[in-house]
């Protein structure tokens, strides 16, 4: 979840490989280009056509995010569910102008995803995102791109809050639900079976 990073610097083009391949400054970088131009060696997304690279986050936030990957993850092989990715794999939220957000944990059923492959590119959009907040995060920002998620198709989004040690699940028209360490999570329309004390997370 990159979305309580600061953002350094906003390309309005592809990064400079060659002078061939440079995109012209105010050329709009599709979903596809941007799979092939992003920085390696840096946090970024595409951002309604324009890549935005952002501060590396901090070591709390990878831990929080091992922890969210480790649950879903145990869950989710144990029931041959599908696949559950971190490290802010690519979800494309929005087309014409594209926007690919960095998910911090993502699930996808073996409806979206062979079970039998791995493939490459970007994937249909998953059911479930997760997202861990940071203390500098504004709760509009991350409500803006909640619901590019919901809009795309994503059926559950969750953010992680440490500094309150709490869970705010957001389904698409729907009040949401706001979960302390004592509440029991439970995802019945993408994780059927599952439960979890909130507390787990932050142990």
């Amino acid at each position: 979840c990159r979305m309580q990073e600061r953002t350094r610097t906003v390309f309005q083009g592809a990064l400079s490989m060659s002078t061939a391949t440079a995109a012209s400054p105010m050329a709009l970088m599709t979903a596809e280009e941007y799979l092939h131009r992003a920085p390696r060696d840096q946090p970024s997304e595409l951002i309604r056509g324009r890549m935005v690279v952002m501060n590396p986050p901090f070591s709390a936030h990878g831990y929080w995010c091992a922890q969210i990957t480790r649950i879903l993850g145990n869950y989710v092989e144990e029931h041959e569910l599908g696949r559950v990715i971190g490290n802010d794999g690519g979800v494309v939220t929005e087309r014409d102008p594209d926007t690919v957000r960095g998910a911090d944990v993502a699930f996808y059923s073996f409806k979206k995803v062979p079970r039998d492959s791995i493939p490459e590119g970007y994937w249909p959009t998953p059911e479930l995102v997760v997202e861990v907040r940071s203390s500098d995060d504004r709760w509009p920002q991350i409500y803006k791109k909640v619901g590019e998620y919901l809009d795309a198709g994503v059926v559950v989004v969750c953010v992680v809050d440490p500094p309150t040690r709490s869970l705010h699940v957001l389904r698409a028209d729907q009040p949401a639900q706001i979960l302390t360490e004592a509440d029991t999570f439970t995802l019945p329309d993408v994780l059927p079976g599952f439960a979890e004390l909130v507390s787990r997370i932050f142990q």
